[in-house]
């Protein structure tokens, strides 16, 4: 997965915790984002990496996610991974 196509799938993935009346207030207290947020930083990469990173919080999360959308379960993994700050961290 490229860049274009992670950062269209976190888009997709705020899309789905914009619809999602518990989820979201949980994502705006857990990254002190507000609504605002929502709307001016949307296309920031930085910032859909943060919308992944929450995703992943839960594996619940991400099958409800992947099930709504007919997608393989690794595909928010792979996304944040092609996304700036998503690299594998190598502790060796």
């Amino acid at each position: 997965m490229d860049q274009k196509q992670a950062e269209i799938r976190a888009l997709g993935v705020l899309t789905w915790l914009v619809g999602n009346e518990e989820l979201l207030p949980v994502f705006l207290g857990a990254t002190g984002a507000d609504e605002a947020d929502l709307r001016t930083r949307a296309l920031e990469p930085e910032f859909l990496g943060s919308i992944l990173d929450f995703l992943m919080m839960d594996d619940a999360w991400v099958i409800a996610y992947c099930d709504g959308e007919g997608l393989p379960y690794d595909t928010p993994m792979r996304a944040r991974q092609a996304l700036p700050g998503g690299a594998d961290v190598s502790w060796a």
